[in-house]
C-alpha cells in the first residue's frame, strides 16, 4: 500500500478532549474519530489492527472447537425478561418500541439469544457439548463514556458460550475457554493477569477477568508477587493482622459528642476512639429494603461485594429522609447496637464485615443526634443477620494464601469469562434428556473479549512520547518504506524495489511515497506505530538501508539484498 493512497489523517496537536494516552494517540495517529459521545468510527489503520485482533481471536475459538454465529443485534423485550435481566440492566440499556409499539433493546450481550436457539434445537444429552461464538457489535447506554475506545456505547465484542450436560462438562469448556484466552492475549502481545472476579449482572459462579495493567484502567487489581494470587478488588480478600480488644466492658457507654459527623472527627474527639475501634454504620437500600452495612472505621464498603452478599440488584445510599425514618438519628450518630425487627422495623437486614467478628470494646453511634456508645461488644450488643467480606483490600496487606505482601494497581479487562451454570436454562426453559429419559437443565458458560478494548490496552501498553509502538501481531502494517526524497531516481527506484520484495515476500508494507521532508515522514511512522522502519537514504550508494525498530528505537544499516529476509525473521520471532 502506498502511503499517499491511503487514508492516514494524523494531527500534530493531541485533541483537547483526550483523557488517556490511547485516546489521544489513536485519534492523532488518524486510527479513530468520535461522531458522538462513546461513538467511534474506525478509519483504515483502525480496521486493519481490529480484524487482525479479530482474526486471532477467530483462530483460537475454533481451535477449542468454537462454531462462528452471526446473531442480531436488535432484540424482542419479552426474551430478556423471560432471563430476568430486562429490569436488570436498567437504563444501561437502549430500549425502544417499534412502530407496533413492540417493546425492543438492542443487546448489550446474547445469553437469551444463544439460549433461546439451543432451547429450540438441543434436546438429546448427545447433541452436547457445544461451544458458540460471534463476533458482533454491542450496545451500552454508558452513562458516562469517556476515554475512547475504553468507555464507549457501541463496542465489538466476541462472546462465546458453551453448553454441557452437566459440571464436569461445564469445567472443560471453562478450562478450554480460559486457555484460549491466554492464547489470545499473548499472541495479541498484551501483558495481562487472569483475575478472580465478581460475575455481576451476567450472573454465575466462577468468574475470571483477564487484566491489562494500566493508569488508564477503572478497575482495581490485587496481586500477591510471591505466590500469584490475583483478584478483582471487588472479590479479593487479605490477612489482618490478630487484633487484642482486652477484657472488655460489660456494658455499654453513652457518652456526647456534638459536632461528631464522621470517622476522622471521632478519632481526635476527646474519649473517642481510633478509626480501627469504631463501628462505621452505612444504610442502604437494597432493591427497596433498608439495610445496615457495619464496617470497620478504617475499612471501606465495595459495593460490588455487598452486591454479591446480598444477592442485591440495585443497591444505593439511604437518603437522609429515610436514615432518620429508620432509625431516629442522622448519618454520623448512627449505630446499630439494639436495633431489631420490632425495635426499628424500616431495617430488613444488618450486614457485617467479617473484620468486626467477635470485636469488643469497639465505639459506634448511638441513633442518637450527637451521641455515640463506647465498650460495644459485638457478638453482646448487636444481632448481625448476616457476616461477609465486603471491604476493599488496601495495598501492602498481608495475602491470605502465602503470607506475602499484595500489591494493588489499576487495569483495563480486555475479556471476562462465567461459570453460568443454569441460571438462563432454567428460566428460559432450555433442557435435555439423559440416557435414562431423565430431563435437566443444559449448563452455560459465557465467555467475552473486548475487541476495542483490546486495541486500546495494546497502546496503552505500547507507546512513548513520539506514538504507538505496536506489536507485530496486531500492527495495521509490519514494516513501512521510507525514502528520504522521492525526486531522487536512485533513491525511489530501490525503495519500490524493496518494497515489491516485501510484498512478494508475504510482508504487510506501506511505501511512504510522499513529497514531504524526511522528518515529517519519521514524526508520521513513529505516531502510527509500524514495527520496523526501512529508511533509504545515502547509504544507498554503498548498498545499504537503516532497518529500525519502532519499539526500541535501535536502528542496524543492513544490506539491500539481506533486508528482507532480516524483516521475515523478526517477525517470525515475535508473531506467535
Amino acid at each position: 500500500m502506498r502511503w499517499s493512497n491511503l487514508f492516514i489523517p494524523t494531527l500534530r496537536e493531541d485533541p483537547a478532549d483526550a483523557e488517556v494516552s490511547s485516546h489521544r494517540l489513536l485519534i492523532r495517529a488518524g486510527y479513530i474519530r468520535q461522531l458522538t459521545a462513546g461513538v467511534y468510527s474506525l478509519l483504515p489503520l483502525g480496521q486493519r489492527v481490529r480484524l487482525k485482533v479479530m482474526q486471532i481471536i477467530r483462530e483460537e475459538m475454533n481451535r477449542v472447537g468454537g462454531q462462528e454465529f452471526f446473531l442480531p443485534a436488535l432484540h424482542p423485550a419479552e426474551l430478556w425478561k423471560e432471563s430476568g435481566r430486562w429490569e436488570v440492566m436498567g437504563e444501561n440499556m437502549f430500549k425502544f418500541r417499534d412502530r407496533k409499539s413492540t417493546e425492543m433493546g438492542l443487546g448489550m450481550t446474547h445469553e437469551e439469544v444463544f439460549t433461546s436457539i439451543a432451547r429450540h434445537s438441543i434436546s438429546s444429552y448427545r447433541q452436547l457439548p457445544q461451544v458458540w461464538y460471534q463476533i458482533q457489535t454491542k450496545f451500552r447506554d454508558e452513562a458516562r463514556p469517556k476515554s475512547g475506545l475504553l468507555r464507549v456505547r457501541e463496542f465489538t465484542m466476541k462472546d462465546a458460550y458453551s453448553f454441557d450436560v452437566d459440571r464436569t462438562g461445564l469445567d472443560k469448556s471453562f478450562q478450554d475457554q480460559y486457555d484460549a484466552y491466554c492464547r489470545i492475549f499473548t499472541r495479541c502481545g498484551l501483558k495481562y493477569t487472569a483475575v478472580e472476579a465478581s460475575s455481576g449482572a451476567m450472573g454465575g459462579s466462577q468468574s475470571t477477568e483477564f487484566m491489562v495493567r494500566t493508569e488508564a484502567g477503572e478497575d482495581h487489581i490485587v496481586l500477591c508477587e510471591k505466590c500469584g494470587y490475583a483478584a478483582n478488588v471487588e472479590k479479593a480478600t487479605s490477612k489482618l493482622p490478630d487484633v487484642d480488644d482486652g477484657d472488655g466492658a460489660t456494658a455499654t457507654e453513652e457518652f456526647p459528642t456534638p459536632g461528631v459527623h464522621t470517622i476522622e472527627d471521632l478519632t481526635t474527639f476527646p474519649g473517642g476512639a481510633s478509626a480501627d475501634r469504631q463501628i462505621k454504620t452505612l444504610v442502604y437500600v437494597l432493591d427497596d429494603n433498608v439495610a445496615l452495612v457495619l464496617m470497620r472505621g478504617d475499612h471501606e464498603l465495595n459495593e460490588i461485594k455487598l452486591q454479591d452478599a446480598t444477592g442485591a440488584i440495585n443497591i444505593r445510599h439511604a437518603q437522609a429522609d429515610e436514615i432518620r425514618e429508620a432509625l431516629g438519628a442522622s448519618a454520623g450518630s448512627l449505630g446499630a447496637v439494639g436495633v431489631t425487627r420490632s425495635s426499628h422495623p424500616k431495617i430488613t437486614l444488618v450486614i457485617a464485615e467479617e473484620a468486626l467478628r467477635g470485636r469488643r470494646n469497639m465505639t459506634t453511634g448511638a441513633n442518637k443526634d450527637d451521641h455515640h456508645l463506647r465498650g460495644v461488644a459485638i457478638d453482646r450488643d448487636i444481632s448481625v443477620d448476616k457476616w461477609a467480606s465486603l471491604r476493599s483490600v488496601k495495598a501492602g496487606e498481608t495475602c491470605s494464601t502465602c503470607g506475602g505482601v499484595l500489591d494493588v494497581f489499576k487495569a483495563v479487562e480486555v475479556g471476562h469469562i462465567f461459570k453460568l451454570g443454569t441460571k438462563y436454562s432454567d428460566s428460559m426453559g432450555a433442557r435435555v434428556l439423559l440416557a435414562d429419559g431423565t430431563e435437566v437443565p443444559i449448563i452455560m458458560g459465557s465467555y467475552g473479549i473486548g475487541v476495542e478494548r483490546a486495541i486500546a490496552a495494546a497502546v496503552e501498553s505500547f507507546h512513548d512520547k513520539a506514538g504507538i509502538a505496536w506489536p507485530a501481531s496486531i500492527a495495521p502494517f509490519h514494516v513501512v518504506v521510507t525514502p528520504v526524497n522521492i525526486k531522487d531516481q536512485e533513491l525511489f527506484g530501490t525503495a519500490q524495489r524493496v518494497y515489491d520484495e516485501l510484498v512478494k515476500a508475504g510482508i504487510e508494507a506501506l511505501l511512504d511515497d510522499r513529497d514531504e521532508r524526511a522528518g515529517v515522514k519519521f514524526n508520521d511512522a513513529d505516531l502510527i506505530g509500524v514495527p520496523y522502519r526501512i529508511t533509504i537514504g545515502k547509504k544507498v550508494k554503498e548498498g545499504k538501508v537503516e532497518l529500525m525498530t519502532r519499539s526500541t528505537r535501535e536502528s542496524e544499516d543492513v544490506s539491500i539484498e539481506s533486508v528482507v529476509p532480516v524483516i521475515a525473521a523478526k517477525l517470525e520471532a515475535s508473531i506467535t
